[in-house]
């Protein structure tokens, strides 16, 4: 059944254009900075990580440095691990729990891995609380040969050189009540489509790679994170988010096909993770504890078995 609700940019079954798109941007707002939120947690790193400076975006009049954190001592001997946070930007815990990993836990792989993380790939969307970019472009869906987004292309361009070497990549996610209240009608709008209602699962899920399925490897991550929180279960038709749960917490996504993150490394291990922030059984330091339990768990897997 589709809701007759429609988003209020826009004219139903017509795409944005140009106007509409600029007329959703005049509408974000900033709701927290990442000058004062990421860039200083970043900073204090460099003590003990190789801080560097990977790309900006230009939104005139704003523009924001992105930022990568690695391992002092790169070492092209040792396997090669990748964490990316807040390709999402209003997916707080992707950001946070990436930063608290390399504060807490990052320096236990030294001498064992080489770990470069991404904490903030879209600081636009971080600052807006938005999914998109200020094109109103998915940085997520944008993982792609020339890249429509900036955020995507800075990023493969930081990858690309350290592909051969990935044995595991970990993209943090959210899914969000607002996913379905906000973001989704938005999606409907601006592509002309008709708005489809869903279900927001309750609790934590991974997404597999259905053309590189790593069914022990997924456990073995949503082992560890519920020890920290509940995962989700499968709604009435056996699914999560309308795509059929192939193991507790699992589903599959065609991860390259798609444009997704978690496809640019080509590793062995892949997965995405997704939290649930808005459930009453989770705080939100239980959603950064689930995305670190998750980051090494998923780490200390693909070394066991590569």
């Amino acid at each position: 059944m589709t809701d007759a609700r429609f988003h209020p940019i826009g004219t139903p079954g017509q795409p944005w254009g140009a106007a509409e798109k600029a007329q959703w941007r005049a509408l974000q707002v900033p709701q927290r900075r990442y000058a004062d939120d990421v860039v200083p947690a970043v900073d204090a790193l460099r003590a003990d990580f190789d801080v560097e400076q990977y790309g900006t975006l230009d939104y005139a009049p704003d523009a924001y440095p992105l930022f990568a954190v690695r391992s002092r001592n790169w070492d092209p001997a040792l396997p090669s691990v990748l964490v990316t946070g807040g390709v999402h930007g209003y997916e707080t815990s992707g950001v946070q729990g990436a930063l608290q990993f390399l504060a807490t836990r990052a320096k236990d792989y030294a001498g064992r891995a080489n770990v470069l993380v991404a904490s903030c790939v879209s600081p636009w969307g971080y600052e807006r609380v938005q999914r998109w970019n200020a094109d109103a472009i998915d940085p997520n869906r944008s993982f792609v040969a020339n890249s429509p987004a900036q955020e995507s292309a800075a990023l493969m361009a930081l990858v690309a050189p350290l592909r051969a070497g990935m044995v595991m990549h970990i993209d943090l996610h959210e899914t969000t009540d607002s996913d379905e209240t906000e973001f989704r009608p938005a999606l409907a709008a601006r592509d002309g489509k008709p708005f489809e209602p869903g279900l927001i699962p309750d609790g934590f899920y991974l997404v597999d790679d259905s053309e590189n399925p790593q069914p022990a490897f997924q456990t073995a991550v949503n082992a560890a994170v519920e020890q920290v929180t509940h995962i989700a279960p499968a709604d009435d038709k056996g699914e999560i988010i309308g795509s059929p749960v192939v193991a507790p917490g699992v589903i599959e996504y065609p991860l390259k096909k798609l444009g997704l993150c978690a496809s640019i490394t080509g590793a062995t291990y892949t997965t995405t993770t997704e939290v649930y922030p808005d459930s009453p059984r989770a705080t939100p330091q239980q959603c950064n504890d689930a995305q670190v339990a998750a980051i090494c768990a998923a780490i200390d897997y693909a070394l066991a078995h590569r």
